[in-house]
């Protein structure tokens, strides 16, 4: 059954992003592995993905101005902000959490924050989590961002894994709103697939030494064919999940906004709720995959198109394996 109905909803009031400015596309790749840019277009529909480079800036910096924008769009104070919720599986560092960095960045002199790692289902675990301080007025402004500078962590040598993944931030403005906002969410883990989508080393279990650096255990590890079977009817799944337990049929949802990680996957998954493609947010060309970066930077890419009371289902699936859906009702214009 769908949530009781809450008093203050928590709404999305302002949405911004942060993109390096380097391109990698499909034609550079071809002259570091053996790919082509046919093939990657046929299997996951990426023709570039935007990499923040190695002049010493790393995901806070993204997160940082991709929280600026959004604070900026909604004319508010850094003060302003209450909690902030940074999702990420690159982080700066294990610690302190990137959102410690944000705050120092912005001058957030009254929020508090921490990190969120659900890998590609980051955002929306944050977007939930968020909701929480906002629909129990133990927040007024809520930061919610998802950053993640892949780059840093895939095996450019590696050809099954270096054409995905690509480097962005985008941030999220929640605030209360009598009408507009969460409405339901839906989220699963199982963690007995970890092994197929993490990665190795660096943690607890192994620390890095001469040999995890041989051994590649520093970079994304993916076991591309189970983690699709996976992820094209569990996504879909829950988004029919989502529908079911809010009477929602094809004509009542405005848009889709998946995770960005695979054409095809996105395809699946439209085609499982009866949606037509003008309904399903897609960017994955122009950016590939970003991780926690891939639905705001949606919201973001169609924040013009959107109006206030159009209703959007949120959906994603990533490493743990995590992944879920949100029913969300826009609470602003097109700016």
């Amino acid at each position: 059954m769908p949530p009781s109905p809450v008093s203050r909803h928590a709404a999305v009031t302002s949405v911004g992003h942060y993109l390096p400015e380097e391109r990698l596309t499909n034609s550079d790749l071809e002259e570091m592995v053996e790919t082509n840019d046919e093939w990657i277009r046929t299997r996951t529909g990426i023709r570039e993905r935007r990499i923040l480079g190695d002049d010493g800036k790393a995901t806070s910096y993204m997160a940082t101005e991709a929280a600026r924008e959004a604070l900026d769009k909604r004319d508010l104070d850094p003060d302003a902000v209450d909690v902030i919720v940074v999702a990420t599986v690159t982080p700066d560092m294990f610690f302190p959490a990137t959102a410690c960095l944000v705050q120092d960045n912005l001058g957030a002199a009254n929020a508090w924050g921490f990190d969120l790692s659900a890998a590609c289902s980051g955002f929306l675990y944050g977007l939930t989590t968020g909701a929480q301080f906002i629909e129990s007025g133990r927040a007024e402004t809520v930061l919610v961002i998802g950053a993640d500078k892949m780059s840093a962590i895939t095996d450019y040598t590696d050809r099954t894994t270096c054409i995905l993944f690509g480097d962005a931030a985008a941030a999220a403005v929640l605030e209360a709103d009598e009408e507009e906002g969460l409405v339901d969410t839906v989220h699963h883990t199982d963690g007995e697939h970890g092994d197929l989508l993490c990665m190795k080393g660096g943690g607890s279990r192994h620390p890095s030494t001469h040999e995890t650096v041989d051994q590649h255990l520093h970079y994304i590890h993916q076991d591309g064919r189970q983690v699709f079977k996976y992820a094209v009817t569990r996504m879909a799944d829950v988004c029919v999940e989502v529908m079911e337990r809010n009477d929602l049929t094809p004509d009542d949802i405005d848009y889709l906004v998946p995770h960005q990680a695979n054409k095809r996957i996105i395809d699946a998954t439209a085609e499982r709720m009866s949606l037509p493609s003008e309904k399903v947010m897609v960017n994955i060309d122009r950016y590939g995959n970003t991780t926690a970066a891939t639905i705001p930077l949606c919201l973001f890419d169609w924040e013009d198109q959107l109006e206030r009371g159009d209703q959007l289902v949120l959906t994603a699936f990533g490493g743990g394996f995590t992944w879920g859906a949100s029913y969300l009702t826009w609470a602003y214009d097109g700016q």
